[in-house]
């Protein structure tokens, strides 16, 4: 490696401070390349959930939006532009890069417009839903579409996504598109000596916890944002079907607007006693490790993170055929896929995993070794290092 291309980097990392997938992946990028020496600034509206630890090469921007009575709507976009800016004047960046392409991409277009020549690059990581909904809307498609062909680099965690950007957005086969695959930390999420019951067992206080010959029920878990196309309603009626032969508990982790809808449909189904809603947590890996499958029946999902960090522990996936889960998750091998809706044969795939102990042995140590092969934290972000030399020219 040349001294030019062994320097260190500095850069403008911009993502949402949420439980979502992207900002949890650009979190563990930048602490990931910090320890790698560069110098890396986060630029947010509030502290990434994943940012809770110091390190000597980590700095923290706040955007602070203020309101106005003139305006209406918010500010956020011109304030992040305004930030990216003042950083940029006082830190010789190389690049922004940034997840989510409206708004933030367009904000670093606006910064480095607004910084002429010498301005930091810009790379913009596509997530999902900002090319499927709203990239997508008409409202803001010839934005995306723009913010995107004017980045200085693109990529997507999968090939589908990239496909879909290309189909949907109309963004020309010119603009190339790099697809790098999300990541999770192998030494972190890895499974558990054995599964212990004792640490969750207590959570449901209304249900069996313990059946004949001292085994512990099945455990189902589900991770998400409690969105419309997570499709929630979807694992509660698979959880039912499965409950008709399986006396399994349900662990439902996350929060967001379908809950209380979903809660209802618990109570409905005369379920209560045997599912927990446990909320945002910071901490999966404990869950994760004492469960027994892992529920993805998304509508649509460009990657599916939160399957492979189950599938990292050596928990087996049954989840929709749509986007990117076919990338993460190996039919058959490594969990099931089924047709976006197909409550029955979902819970099917979940009665034979529950009831076969050497099927759901063999399907965890097979997900767990294809994490290592093709999903560790360190090879996907030397390749996001390699990407950054080659997009400024080293």
């Amino acid at each position: 490696m040349t001294d030019r291309a062994a320097r260190r980097l500095r850069i403008g990392i911009t993502c949402y401070p949420t439980f979502g997938g992207s900002g949890i992946v650009a979190t563990e990028l930048g602490q990931e390349l910090a320890r790698r020496g560069h110098r890396v600034h986060f630029i947010s509206s509030a502290v990434p959930r994943r940012l809770d630890r110091f390190l000597d090469n980590v700095f923290f921007h706040e955007v602070e939006v203020r309101d106005y009575p003139l305006f209406d709507h918010g500010l956020y976009p011109l304030a992040l532009t305004s930030k990216m800016v003042e950083l940029a004047q006082h830190e010789p960046l190389d690049l922004f890069h940034v997840h989510y392409a409206v708004p933030h991409a367009t904000s670093a277009y606006l910064a480095r417009q607004i910084l002429g020549p010498g301005a930091p690059k810009v790379v913009t990581t596509l997530h999902g839903t900002d090319v499927t909904l709203v990239g997508n809307d008409p409202s803001y498609l010839a934005l995306t579409r723009f913010s995107i062909v004017q980045s200085d680099g693109v990529t997507t965690p999968s090939a589908d996504l990239a496909r879909s950007t290309r189909t949907l957005l109309g963004v020309p086969d010119e603009k190339p598109i790099e697809v790098i695959g999300n990541f999770v930390d192998t030494d972190t999420y890895k499974p558990a000596a054995e599964k212990r019951w004792g640490a969750l067992g207590h959570l449901f206080e209304r249900a069996e916890t313990e059946l004949p010959g001292g085994r512990r029920p099945p455990l189902v878990v589900h991770v998400s944002n409690f969105r419309p196309v997570k499709r929630v309603d979807d694992v509660v009626r698979i959880f039912a079907e499965l409950r008709r032969t399986v006396p399994a508990l349900l662990l439902l982790v996350g929060d967001g607007p379908e809950r209380s809808r979903v809660e209802g449909l618990v109570r409905d189904l005369g379920l209560a006693h045997a599912v927990c809603f446990l909320g945002k947590q910071l901490e999966l890996v404990p869950v994760l490790q004492h469960a027994d499958v892992f529920l993805l029946p998304s509508a649509i999902e460009s990657f599916g993170l939160a399957a492979l960090e189950a599938l990292a522990v050596g928990v087996p996936v049954i989840a929709s055929r749509v986007g990117g889960l076919p990338e993460v998750v190996v039919d058959g091998e490594t969990g099931f896929l089924h047709p976006v809706g197909d409550v029955a044969a979902m819970a099917a795939s979940a009665a034979a995993i529950c009831g076969d102990p050497a099927l759901a042995d063999r399907m965890g140590r097979a997900a767990r070794a294809a994490v290592i092969a093709r999903w560790r934290r360190e090879p996907m972000v030397t390749r996001y290092e390699d990407y950054y030399r080659r997009v400024l020219g080293e």
